[in-house]
């Protein structure tokens, strides 16, 4: 097994970030990618302007990869913020707007996943009246992700990185999950889970796979420490996602990692058949 029975994607949000929006696409395929994952591109704009969805798209497209994941709105990513949904007021305002336009554009490319990433706790309010808050929101987000035919992803954060997120861990994360589920009666709602925030949070990353990879519908990696390719840090990832694959996950691997000082056209000598 190994790397070279996964199926990679590549995260066009953290990898060629040093090319503009769309040439990113076409760099990821010329790399040997057929698959890409973004977080949402317009971090001050949760209802972008048409033409700028047409030619994110149209990139995309001609391409030739498939987008397997995108974000909703989330707010400043990379930076202050990790989420919106959970925010009272205008973040979670544009949280709503969003969500339609995300499922919309998720749907014109085939997308099946979108993440909603949960938020910040925020000063001045009591964590139960953000959590109400962030189950009604998630529960629009799975009937617009269910109107396209795709599911909702919920991801735990890691602590040290985003000590005001509340969901750092597998099990916060999966809570998230069953009240989503158990409030639409979609059963679309799903974990994704990122090894690389896991094993910040100080998890056993075997015993979660074991646990809940049965919800599972999307996975990320980078190594630890430094969020970068794997090999550059100490996380077993060859035979953790051996371990996924042979527990029954067949979905796509997400690599959403720092290329470091180097072009990120050169941060993939790490899988079979790289130079």
């Amino acid at each position: 097994m190994g790397y070279s029975d996964q199926r990679f994607n590549v995260n066009l949000s953290i990898l060629f970030t040093e090319l503009p929006l769309l040439e990113r696409p076409a760099a990821a395929a010329a790399a040997g990618f057929t698959a890409v994952e973004l977080w949402w591109p317009w971090v001050d704009a949760p209802t972008p302007e048409q033409s700028e969805l047409d030619a994110l798209r149209a990139a995309i497209t001609d391409a030739g990869v498939q987008l397997v994941g995108l974000n909703f709105y989330a707010g400043q990513l990379p930076g202050p913020d990790r989420g919106a949904l959970s925010i009272p007021g205008e973040e979670s305002e544009k949280f709503r707007a969003n969500l339609s336009v995300a499922a919309d554009f998720a749907e014109s490319l085939g997308c099946k996943a979108l993440n909603a990433l949960y938020g910040n706790r925020v000063d001045g309010v009591l964590p139960a009246v953000q959590d109400e808050l962030a189950l009604e929101n998630l529960a629009l987000a799975a009937r617009e992700a269910d109107r396209v035919g795709a599911v909702l992803l919920i991801e735990a954060l890691n602590k040290p990185e985003s000590p005001r997120c509340p969901i750092v861990s597998a099990d916060a994360a999966i809570a998230v999950v069953d009240k989503v589920n158990s409030a639409t009666g979609l059963g679309n709602a799903k974990f994704l889970m990122d090894l690389y925030h896991l094993s910040m949070n100080g998890e056993d990353l075997p015993a979660v796979i074991d646990r809940y990879v049965a919800q599972t519908a999307h996975v990320q990696i980078a190594d630890n420490p430094g969020r970068g390719a794997p090999g550059t840090g100490s996380l077993p990832l060859e035979e953790l996602l051996d371990q996924l694959r042979k527990a029954g996950y067949e979905g796509y691997v997400g690599l959403e990692y720092k290329a470091g000082d180097r072009p990120s056209s050169e941060a993939f000598g790490w899988l079979p058949g790289s130079d």
